[in-house]
């Protein structure tokens, strides 16, 4: 399998920061470097990942059906996920949800026919202080209101995800 210069570094680099014997500490980071690059986890990077930190295809596979932030299939351009865990859902994370659903078309692992956008109701994004709570891509938007939400549904739309 073939990857930019940039993620073999990043993999090279992350493979000798564990000492022989224990590079299957190394799978979670290599996931999702390469799924930052190539939009999924797919049965080939599964593969490549096990057979660079020596285990099997199978055990990779246990750990991608574990982790919720594994994608096996493609995600949009930027990726929504709406908060509905406790503090976010007595705040009003499950009527955003709503929202987002209702505004996109879209519901719970979709993407908009065009690829820029997918949405993902998850359970937990660790910003219960500053609930409700959305995140786009890497980027965190706290005490999201439903207007604030229409406002960046809106900028996503015309792909400028930090117009918010």
């Amino acid at each position: 399998m073939t990857f930019s210069t940039e993620l073999e570094a990043k993999f090279a680099r992350l493979l000798a920061s564990y000492p022989p014997g224990r590079q299957r500490s190394a799978m979670i980071p290599m996931l999702m470097f390469a799924q930052d690059e190539l939009g999924c986890v797919s049965a080939e990077l599964v593969n490549e990942v096990a057979r660079r930190i020596g285990v099997t295809p199978v055990q990779v596979e246990e750990v991608l059906t574990y982790y919720s932030m594994l994608h096996r299939k493609p995600l949009g351009k930027a990726h929504v996920q709406v908060c509905t865990n406790i503090s976010c859902l007595l705040t009003g994370g499950a009527e955003l949800w709503e929202q987002a659903c209702s505004r996109l078309g879209i519901g719970h692992k979709e993407v908009l026919p065009d690829g820029s956008i997918s949405l993902e109701e998850v359970e937990c994004i660790g910003a219960c202080s500053w609930a409700p709570a959305i995140q786009v891509n890497y980027q965190f938007h706290h005490f999201v209101t439903p207007e604030k939400l229409d406002r960046l549904l809106a900028s996503l739309r015309n792909e400028n995800p930090h117009a918010v």
